[in-house]
């Protein structure tokens, strides 16, 4: 849903978390999951605010946004080795998954995949602009063109010619029914990037 790259992830989660509420089907609360830093925590309480309207003068309350969480999974070493994780709900409601193991999984995808987010490199995006490009186009070939096995799913007809249909997570989501291809996403209408 949204990415940003800067010197810290303090300082670059309010602009993700924003950008997120901002992206989401009527602005409606998410579940996050995050480790223990604080800039998520503030951030998340920030923006997930909506006015109440009172009737009275004045600006109107804020309470926090419906279905909106924060969930952090703190990791606890000794010596280098993770020995315990503790889960602490921050903002409503627990989730089913509470870990940060996807978002891991994906920036190691991410770091495999772009030269420009390996340590020691040549490949260097110095511009910001070129991180976004790098990593917009990661992020959507990797959730948009490329299946991924753990979300196959059985065909509908038991007599298919294969044991498992193929997805994407846009499949799985319901964003859309195929898997694309380079040839769909280049030849698709953009809309003219915000701010311009």
């Amino acid at each position: 849903m949204a990415w940003a790259a800067g010197p810290s992830e303090d300082a670059v989660a309010p602009t993700v978390v924003a950008q997120t509420r901002a992206r989401t089907a009527g602005q409606a609360g998410r579940p996050w999951v995050s480790d223990g830093r604080g800039g998520y925590r503030r951030a998340v309480r920030r923006v997930y605010r909506d006015p109440v309207h009172t009737g009275r003068r004045g600006r109107p309350p804020l309470r926090p946004t419906p279905r909106v969480g924060l969930v952090q999974a703190v990791k606890q070493r000794r010596g280098g080795r993770v020995v315990r994780l503790d889960v602490r709900v921050v903002v409503g409601d627990p989730v089913p998954c509470p870990y940060t193991v996807h978002v891991e999984r994906l920036n190691g995808v991410l770091r495999d995949r772009l030269a420009c987010l390996t340590r020691k490199t040549h490949a260097f995006a110095k511009a910001e602009r070129t991180w976004d490009a790098a990593v917009g186009l990661a992020v959507f070939e990797h959730n948009w063109l490329r299946p991924h096995p753990a979300l196959r799913q059985a065909p509908p007809h038991p007599a298919a010619p294969r044991r498992y249909d193929p997805r994407t997570p846009a499949m799985a989501i319901g964003l859309t029914g195929h898997i694309w291809g380079w040839e769909e996403f280049l030849s698709q209408p953009a809309p003219p990037p915000q701010g311009e």
